[in-house]
């Protein structure tokens, strides 16, 4: 059942300094004649932190080679000379009996991965973090403890983290900690601009004021709590969740796949190409204008889009528009694309089964939610789809 505004909060799980031993420093016979020399300090010991390196030793005077007198044999080669001064990179090796000489290794460059990583996408969330986590284990992208477990791997979500499910700020914790992670391991994990975090940004922003919906008087905080508000989110909402959300990017393309939300074509309204509907979207969002916010509210909530026979013809729209192969998309669930009975407030008698994506529109269009919602399943899917 979907969960209201009143639920309480529900807990998820969420070098060493290198310096020549004293037994082997070429020290010159001291002469009787001359007073003795005081000694030399000893060169500092650097303190290394965990994780830092340690600075350079400081760099010894090499002294000038004197040609060998007349007569004189020459070392040993196996021995070093009188004049001999090591470096940073090659200590003399005195030969005592119980030392190995052992040859110089030089370091590996690490290799650079062969192109990107495959590439997933994720469905509506909408709070449901357990759920969430499951799916990503069953793909292999995090591991048990629910860290990033992928390498180079590249996650998309298509949005909608919060509302109707219990955790939508766990749900958006785990992703922000995922961006991080995956990055540090040479992937990325990134996620694209919903509905309803522009209904959650213009709640916490608007809250109550009017706003012109185009049939009569609304406001961010009423349509919020119509559309599954929790308030366990509005409560642990904090600014760094809201500025993460305000720059997400509202439409991109990834190996010929266009990711987007909503299957509408009112993107074409904010520009004619990813950038511009982008760096629109964001100039709304920083505008602060209740109005203008609403107006992008609506417009990213139309569906069906590519649904109905006119669908093939509204996904090439924005593909010759934007680029890419497939639309693939969130927003819509499956069972209403199919026409299946049941709602979102996920009654008792209806229980769609979802078993993966739905590919439609003349096999140009991916949709991704998968209705956890109206007890369907969370999504979360490698692309390219295949058969």
């Amino acid at each position: 059942m979907t969960q209201g505004a009143g639920q309480g909060p529900v807990r998820t799980e969420t070098l060493r300094d290198f310096r020549v031993p004293p037994y082997a420093q070429q020290t010159p016979a001291p002469n009787p004649e001359e007073p003795a020399a005081r000694p030399e300090p000893m060169a500092p010991v650097f303190h290394q932190e965990p994780h830092q390196e340690a600075p350079a030793a400081p760099e010894a005077a090499v002294p000038l080679a004197q040609p060998p007198a007349p007569g004189a044999s020459a070392p040993p080669a196996d021995e070093p000379s009188e004049d001999y001064t090591p470096t940073a990179r090659d200590l003399p090796v005195i030969n005592r009996g119980d030392t190995l000489r052992l040859p110089t290794v030089e370091p590996v460059a690490p290799q650079a991965p062969d192109g990107p990583g495959p590439l997933f996408v994720v469905g509506d969330v909408h709070g449901y973090l357990d759920e969430l986590l499951a799916a990503l284990r069953e793909q292999g992208l995090i591991d048990e403890s629910g860290n990033w477990a992928a390498g180079t791997a590249r996650l998309w979500f298509l949005g909608d983290f919060t509302d109707r499910g219990p955790d939508g700020i766990g749900v958006i914790d785990l992703v922000m900690r995922l961006s991080a992670e995956a990055a540090a391991a040479g992937g990325y994990c990134k996620a694209l601009m919903g509905n309803h975090e522009l209904l959650l940004i213009g709640a916490k922003r608007f809250a109550d004021t009017p706003v012109n919906s185009g049939a009569g008087t609304a406001t961010f905080q009423a349509a919020w709590l119509l559309n599954g508000g929790q308030k366990a989110d509005m409560d642990r909402l904090q600014d760094v969740h809201l500025q993460w959300m305000s720059r997400l990017d509202a439409i991109e393309q990834e190996d010929d796949h266009l990711l987007m939300h909503s299957d509408t074509t009112a993107y074409l309204d904010y520009g004619d190409s990813i950038e511009a509907v982008n760096d629109t979207v964001h100039a709304i969002l920083t505008r602060n204008d209740a109005d203008e916010c609403w107006d992008l509210f609506r417009k990213f909530t139309k569906r069906f889009a590519f649904r109905d026979e006119s669908g093939p013809q509204a996904a090439r729209e924005l593909l010759s528009a934007y680029g890419g192969q497939r639309v693939v998309h969130g927003h819509s669930p499956i069972p209403y694309l199919l026409g299946e009975v049941g709602t979102e407030d996920g009654e008792e008698d209806s229980r769609p089964v979802v078993e993966g994506p739905h590919v439609y529109a003349d096999g140009l269009a991916i949709a991704m939610d998968g209705g956890v919602t109206m007890a369907g399943k969370l999504l979360v899917q490698q692309l390219p789809l295949h058969g």
